[in-house]
């Protein structure tokens, strides 16, 4: 049997505050999406498009952002 992936949630560090953030971010536009404002389905796509870069190149503004302000990296 494979072992399944689990991340240590011992402490916050940078890595793991990126993917809070990033749900926090994209649970609220898809409300304020769904309550009636339409124009937040833009924050979404542009969250969405920030992570897939993450994934192919790396680059996350976010992560630099907390980065500068004292983060720490896992």
């Amino acid at each position: 049997m494979k072992k399944i992936y689990k991340q240590s949630t011992d402490s916050w560090y940078l890595e793991r505050i990126v993917f809070l953030v990033s749900g926090v971010f994209i649970v609220i536009s898809s409300v304020l999406t769904l309550v009636g404002f339409s124009g937040w389905v833009y924050f979404t796509f542009l969250i969405g498009i920030m992570l897939i870069n993450f994934a192919f190149f790396g680059y996350c503004p976010m992560a630099i952002l907390l980065s500068k302000n004292g983060v720490k990296e896992k």
